[in-house]
């Protein structure tokens, strides 16, 4: 395959909105979304989030697809482009992928593992006590779906931006959407009575989840939420992990950057909101408000299987969509994770896509044997600084999400904001004549309270920070 000689792009907004919805949409939405509004007041979380959406996230959003379509560069590069002495930070851009790559492929391989457990009529015993434990803490399983999951990510990557990447989203995502909004109405319309002779029903969560609770709170409990909804924001944009950087890379000059960017944002936050409507009325159903503080893979793995054996006999169909809908958003965030990092290959050191593909796939395989080999024969546990105890796919989500990605971020505001000054990005999104919407709001967010609240996240993950 010969080397590509000028930069690949989207052959229209239509590709790059879908491809970077399809990278946002992913696991974090589905299985970390619902539980943080649960947790932190329902209704209350989501006007926060929906705040903080067209402000924070905005602004990260809008300056990491204005440098990549700037500089036509991967993270790695891209940042030593703008500003030279700054390419460390495109360093700590492409670490996070290469971290993440690794354990969001055995968890993919997770979610292939429950499809077809549901695909072949084995739902009930994917609800079964101990089947999660005994499947991850397995030799081989967990090792062969998570090479056929990174397999076919690579596949996708090889074929390149317009065959493999645009083509790939313009067909799974709105089968994605589809599926979350046919979900989303099913869990609305069930009800269930326990042992007690308890009735409750769909709407009853829902209307749990959509109305603010404000029980119990305090100064405390609310910089709680709104740095639970802050830290969300970046699994929810995919920002400050190099990937914005690329896509927006593959972005032509003559596109109306701030309207794709628009569509993003609104795309994203439909369908972590509907993540919410799938899960929490059909999880308060059957297992009551305790069953809506489980998070993470006990939600996914544990707790959802429950509810679709609850079901009967449609809970195997419903059980069955529910992972096919996973799995394609897992797939989709997989591949621009990916490609964050086979696109600074690429520009860094001028390999073919080919190449480039390959050596991270095996960069990528080397470290997800080491995750699954973590449940099993390199078993061990370690307290982070925030008291969580963790195995190695946790120490790798706390390195790449909770220490690298803020300093990403906090160093993307100091150069965007106070070195290069705010007008690099604006005359980036008005070129063309393109209208820049909110462009005095951007200016006050990446130069004054987007750094703060970026370093008040930053001291709160590493456990500096107790008081909030």
């Amino acid at each position: 395959m010969k080397k590509e000689k000028h930069r690949n792009s989207f052959t229209g907004s239509i590709g790059f909105v879908l491809a970077a919805a399809g990278s946002a949409v992913g696991l974090g939405n589905i299985w970390r979304f619902p539980y943080l509004a649960a947790k932190d007041g329902g209704g209350l979380f989501l006007a926060i989030y929906l705040i903080l959406a067209v402000t924070f996230g905005f602004t990260l959003l809008t300056t990491e697809v204005a440098i990549g379509r700037k500089t036509k560069q991967s993270p790695l590069t891209a940042y030593g482009k703008l500003k030279d002495k700054w390419g460390f930070l495109g360093i700590l851009a492409c670490l996070v992928p290469v971290i993440i790559m690794p354990y969001y492929s055995v968890i993919g391989g997770w979610v292939i593992k429950y499809f077809t457990a549901y695909l072949t009529g084995e739902g009930v015993s994917a609800a079964s006590d101990g089947y999660f434990t005994g499947f991850i803490t397995g030799e081989w399983q967990p090792l062969i779906f998570m090479l056929v999951f990174l397999f076919a990510v690579s596949f996708v990557i090889f074929r390149g931006v317009n065959h493999g990447i645009e083509s790939f989203s313009k067909i799974l995502m709105p089968l994605l959407l589809i599926m979350v909004v046919g979900i989303s109405i099913f869990s609305l319309t069930i009800h269930a009575t326990d042992d007690a002779g308890v009735t409750r029903t769909g709407m009853e969560g829902f209307w749990i989840y959509i109305i603010p609770n404000f029980e119990g709170m305090t100064v405390k409990s609310f910089f709680t939420v709104l740095l639970d909804a802050m830290g969300q924001l970046f699994f929810s944009l995919s920002v400050a992990m190099g990937i914005m950087i690329a896509y927006g890379s593959y972005v032509k000059d003559d596109a109306n950057l701030g309207k794709s960017i628009n569509q993003i944002e609104i795309f994203d936050t439909a369908v972590a909101f509907l993540a919410g409507v799938m899960i929490l009325p059909a999880v308060y159903t059957f297992m009551g408000r305790e069953g809506m503080e489980a998070s993470g893979p006990s939600l996914m793995f544990v707790s959802l299987p429950k509810v679709f054996a609850s079901m009967g006999r449609v809970g195997n169909l419903i059980g069955g969509l529910f992972f096919a809908m996973v799995l394609f958003a897992a797939l989709t965030s997989a591949v621009s994770v990916m490609e964050a990092v086979v696109s600074s290959f690429m520009d860094k050191f001028h390999m073919s896509r080919a190449k480039a593909t390959i050596v991270e796939t095996i960069i990528a395989l080397a470290g997800a044997i080491l995750v699954c080999l973590g449940y099993n024969k390199l078993y061990f546990e370690y307290t982070l600084p925030n008291g969580a105890v963790a195995q190695i796919l946790d120490i790798m989500d706390y390195i790449s999400n909770n220490c690298l990605m803020p300093l990403v971020a906090i160093g993307t505001c100091i150069l965007i904001g106070w070195i290069l000054k705010p007008k690099a990005i604006i005359d980036e999104v008005e070129k063309n004549g393109c209208r820049f919407g909110r462009k005095q709001l951007y200016i006050v967010m990446i130069r004054f309270i987007a750094p703060i609240l970026l370093i008040i996240l930053l001291l709160k993950s590493v456990g500096i920070l107790t008081v909030i």
